[in-house]
């Protein structure tokens, strides 16, 4: 068999967070140092915690024929998809190459199980869902990825993927085996992740939110800050988009399965997955520029991180968390924070790590504290979720 090489391009791509909708939103909160985060303001949500929102999304209207999948995380993946333009050059890729020859990759944690949390609230008497709540394609976690199907008129394969919090990441990996191996000519990731009760409540009986904005490295952090958000991007072989940007070096994936919710002490699994994201790029660690570190403000997992990335790499590595500007966005934090950091390497600045003040101490490996300007051909970003589910990132310029 003949494999088509591990570069793909990366055509466009979009994001819709806290901070606003488009990427535009978001290069001028990076700009400008200023949060999308703000104090909980969740409807039926009393705890004391500091979200990243997106405006709009309860008012924002599905077409006609997808109302039957209303929920307000298919709001959300709606209001994403006419971003930035990506339908528009996702029609032309199907004008092209043809509908059955694109495939859909979706990441998320909980889907639309904030539509499930009504329908169990307005149960009748009798145990039944009201008619409105009776969505059989709604109250599961391949939601997203049917309406994205239906939405785009894509009719490839489809998969949802929900490995909590490197989701979004793992959809760039599954999109270049299929690509590598000629199943399509090109996919469409995304990743999707609303605020609801289920997450913001889960992570307080964990102990883990943040009663501030999250401090991402700091001395003082003390938990994270939940944001939702919704990114897409499309990945094709390198010949069919020669005028993309940015490329997919390598990825690298690992499960070490250490714990449900607490990273390896010595971030064996974290390791894992940066050495095979470097082996898959054939790239050294003094190739990369810039680590978008998953930097999530707890106490664990940011010392673990700054542990494992020491292992790899010199102190000349620039390494900040983008946390600070949109909250964690769960499943949807891998292709968020991928797109950050090819924004980063387009404008040539390096984003510090919004909220840290003092960084902590016990660090063997230094926090990138403020905006720097640079020149960025390989980034890498990093995901790493609970159960032990890793996945890294690399990005570099097409032409490079």
């Amino acid at each position: 068999m003949n494999l088509k090489p591990m570069r793909v391009a990366i055509s466009s791509y979009t994001a819709s967070t806290a901070l606003g909708h488009g990427i535009d939103s978001i290069n001028k909160a990076i700009t400008n140092r200023c949060s999308g985060l703000r104090h909980n303001d969740l409807d039926n949500c009393d705890l004391d915690t500091w979200i990243g929102r997106v405006e709009s999304v309860e008012s924002t209207s599905l077409p006609a024929h997808l109302d039957h999948l209303y929920s307000r995380n298919n709001q959300l993946t709606w209001l994403g998809l006419q971003q930035d333009g990506v339908l528009t050059d996702l029609d032309r890729l199907i004008d092209r190459v043809g509908a059955h020859r694109i495939g859909i990759l979706m990441a998320t944690s909980t889907s639309s199980i904030g539509r499930t949390e009504e329908a169990y609230a307005r149960m009748d008497a009798s145990g039944y869902m009201p008619r409105s709540h009776d969505q059989p394609e709604i109250h599961h976690l391949h939601s997203q990825g049917i309406f994205v199907a239906r939405a785009t008129g894509v009719t490839g394969p489809s998969l949802t993927i929900s490995t909590a919090c490197s989701s979004g990441a793992k959809v760039f990996a599954s999109a270049s085996r299929w690509i590598k191996y000629g199943l399509v000519d090109a996919v469409l990731v995304g990743g999707v992740d609303s605020l609801c009760l289920s997450v913001l409540y889960g992570f307080n009986s964990l102990e883990l939110l943040s009663t501030q904005a999250c401090r991402p490295f700091d001395q003082l952090r003390d938990g994270i800050s939940i944001g939702e958000a919704a990114g897409f991007a499309i990945l094709t072989s390198e010949d069919l988009t020669p005028d993309a940007d940015f490329a997919l070096l390598g990825y690298g994936e690992s499960s070490d399965a250490y714990h449900m919710s607490h990273p390896h002490p010595q971030g064996k699994g974290a390791i894992m997955a940066i050495d095979k994201a470097l082996k898959s790029s054939n790239l050294p660690p003094t190739a990369i520029d810039y680590i978008n570190l998953h930097g999530t403000a707890s106490k664990a997992n940011d010392q673990v991180e700054t542990y494992a990335v020491a292992q790899r790499f010199s102190t000349q590595t620039l390494a900040s968390s983008t946390k600070g500007w949109t909250g964690h966005t769960l499943g949807t934090a891998g292709i968020l924070e991928a797109i950050i950091t090819m924004e980063a390497m387009k404008a040539g600045v390096a984003p510090g790590t919004l909220n840290c003040k003092t960084p902590d101490p016990e660090f063997e490996f230094p926090i990138l504290m403020h905006n720097t300007e640079t020149t960025i051909d390989c980034a890498m970003s990093n995901s790493f979720g609970f159960g032990g589910n890793n996945a890294v990132l690399i990005f570099g310029r097409i032409n490079e």
